[in-house]
């Protein structure tokens, strides 16, 4: 883009006066990048006067004589530049007498008027300076100012922009400026002022202000490493304590949640009406078991289940609880867990583990039990115990008839029946008088007791299954009587349910036994320390019990009613050395009697007595849901 001062036109080249405001609203201001300031205009009515109207051409070249090529126009000093070219014509023109060659090269000095600056004042309304701030100053041809040809404008020190526009000079903030101050600086309008630097604090020329000295700048780094420190503790903790609240409210609804789809509230309503289990049962919460269980510390574990595992608690009451964590529970069954918890709840036997209570805020619901100290019969009889402590036949014998006497509770007791399924050594538990206690109730079923058996999923523990009821799915009372005849085995024998022969080989306890009695005298066939202490009538009454236990058809098998009173006769003799001298024969017929009345066959008043002793409480209650997955108490 080619700027040009063009003089061909006599008419603009001698027009007479200066105009200081802009005929035209809206003129342009620029042609290509350069910048084209009032009174220098482009159009007509944007310039001061027709001496200062340029054209904005495309033309590249500037034609001699008649073209000036404008590069840049400075306002406050009045130069304009240009490229190469003769000024004669400008300079040499009859009109006013505003151009005139610097000293410099390439650039030329201009005026608004051919007048003094005290004339140009005198003459208001064609005056230039029209801005506050601005000065009129004089354009003399040669450096000793012996020749005038007009003035010009220029704002005040201290200001900048155009003068020749109103209140275009504006203030200049000299303090952005570097280093004018060794201090601090203070802007006024038309100049500035300098102060010194603040107590304790000095210049810094880098930095261009005041800093702190050495000293200062260690006290000040020591104090905002300390406040800095301090806030970022004090940060962190409340952010601790946020995130702490937070993750205690999504604790709080997800136990919530958890309560509400395990049926909590209708736990709550089947337990209120009922006086044994509102004494004795309990919904604990979450909390509670957490804090008795060192939040289920690994080293509370006491053993590992099927169901899941068992952990040793102490109560905020001192007393020791067994918790079951089992592993999985369906949906769909939670109601009959609820309702079977309910009826557990009011089970009151000696001889069985007793449900304290459960807890319902976790995805799968807790079970809490009383702990039973000395372990499971299982370790006692196959473990490192056994080594230490032998059982007596004497204990043999009440063990065997406490077991007995539970599940004839389960079987008989109301108008509810409970299976066990899963009836073995490691589910007999044995308090600190190494009294016998039954528990893990994870497998066992509920039936009416107008029903005699019930088509379940084979669930129980290899060893001790039943064959009928794994060959045809069908539970029966009598499915626990094979496996309680496996225990009878393991106490006279002390082998485990499955164990390795001589010949490297597993076998079943079951038919070691079945097998081995037919070609061996029983003699041979039992544990050392039975022989010692029992009397060969007493350990073939027990393995012929065991014997009709382990009958391959159910209906063969004697009930767990009958087999408890065939063992308390079996005691009552062994205790009782003025026993009747028939009572041998009325014990041999009982055993090969079958599954005939038990009532028959013992003497009247021993089965009065009996019946006393071993009676089945008038209530029963199943488990089949979470005791169902519960896990095995400490083997």
């Amino acid at each position: 883009m080619t700027l040009a001062v063009d003089y061909s036109d006599e008419h603009i080249l001698f027009g007479s006066g200066y105009n200081p405001t802009e005929r035209r609203a809206s003129c342009a201001r620029s042609c290509g990048n350069i910048s084209i300031p009032f009174p220098f205009g482009l159009e007509e009515g944007c310039f001061a006067r027709k001496e200062f109207f340029l054209n904005c051409t495309n033309i590249s070249y500037v034609t001699l004589g008649n073209t000036v090529q404008v590069t840049n126009i400075n306002i406050n000093e009045g130069f304009i530049n240009y490229r190469s070219i003769s000024t004669m014509q400008i300079i040499d023109s009859e009109g006013p007498e505003l151009y005139v060659d610097s000293a410099e090269s390439s650039s030329m000095q201009w005026a608004v008027a051919n007048l003094t600056c005290s004339e140009a004042q005198q003459n208001t309304s064609g005056y230039a300076c029209v801005s506050t701030n601005s000065i009129c100053i004089p354009v003399n041809i040669t450096q000793d100012f012996t020749y005038n040809i007009g003035y010009r404008c220029k704002c005040l020190d201290g200001f900048q922009g155009n003068p020749y526009v109103r209140n275009a000079c504006t203030d200049v903030d000299e303090c952005l400026q570097p280093n004018i101050c060794n201090g601090i600086c203070h802007n006024t309008i038309g100049g500035f002022n300098c102060s010194q630097c603040p107590h304790k604090t000095e210049y810094d020329a880098a930095k261009k202000k005041c800093s702190p000295t050495k000293q200062q700048k260690f006290l000040l780094g020591i104090i905002i490493g300390l406040c800095s420190g301090l806030g970022a503790v004090l940060l962190i903790l409340f952010g601790i304590f946020l995130m702490g609240r937070w993750k205690r409210d999504i604790k709080k609804r997800l136990r919530r949640k958890h309560f509400q789809k395990n049926q909590g509230i209708l736990l709550e309503q089947l337990l209120s009406p009922l006086e044994n289990a509102s004494d004795t049962t309990k919904i604990f919460s979450l909390e509670e078991l957490e804090k008795a269980t060192d939040n289920f510390d690994p080293t509370r574990i006491l053993g590992h289940g099927g169901h899941g595992t068992v952990y040793k608690g102490i109560l905020s009451d001192q007393r020791v609880v067994a918790i079951k964590k089992s592993k999985v529970i369906e949906v769909g069954q939670i109601n009959q867990f609820i309702n079977e918890v309910a009826i557990i709840s009011q089970i009151n036997h000696r001889n069985i583990v007793s449900l304290f209570g459960c807890c319902l805020e976790t995805e799968v619901p807790l079970l809490v039990y009383d702990f039973v100290s000395n372990g499971s019969l299982f370790k006692l009889l196959h473990g490192n115990l056994s080594e230490e402590f032998s059982l007596s036949w004497d204990d043999i014998l009440r063990i065997a008839t406490e077991t007995a006497g539970a599940l004839c509770y389960l079987h008989s007791s109301a108008s509810v029946s409970i299976f066990h399924r899963d009836v073995k050594s490691s589910n007999i538990l044995l308090d600190e008088d190494y009294t016998a206690k039954v528990s893990d109730f994870g497998a066992s079923r509920l039936v009416p007791i107008d029903q005699t058996h019930v088509v379940t999923n084979i669930q129980g523990t290899f060893g001790y299954l039943d064959p009928e009821y794994y060959y045809t799915g069908h539970l029966n009372e009598k499915s626990d009587v094979y496996s309680f005849g496996v225990v009878l085995l393991e106490l006279l024998i002390r082998k485990e349910p499955v164990f390795t022969n001589g010949s490297g080989i597993k076998q079943s306890l079951s038919n070691y036994f079945l097998c081995e009695i037919k070609v061996r005298p029983i003699t041979e066939i039992v544990h050392g320390k039975v022989l010692e202490e029992a009397t060969e009538e007493e350990i073939k009454n027990v393995v012929s019990l065991a014997e009709m236990c382990l009958k391959a058809r159910c209906h063969e098998r004697p009930t767990m009613k009958q087999v408890e009173m065939a063992l308390q006769f079996l005691m009552r003799k062994r205790l009782n050395s003025c026993l009747l001298d028939h009572g041998k024969e009325e014990m041999e017929e009982f055993l090969t009697a079958g599954t005939r009345s038990i009532s028959d066959l013992v003497p009247a008043d021993f089965n009065n007595r009996a019946n006393s002793s071993s009676k089945c409480s008038d209530r029963c209650y199943s488990l089949e849901q979470d005791v169902l997955l519960s896990a095995t108490l400490p083997r």
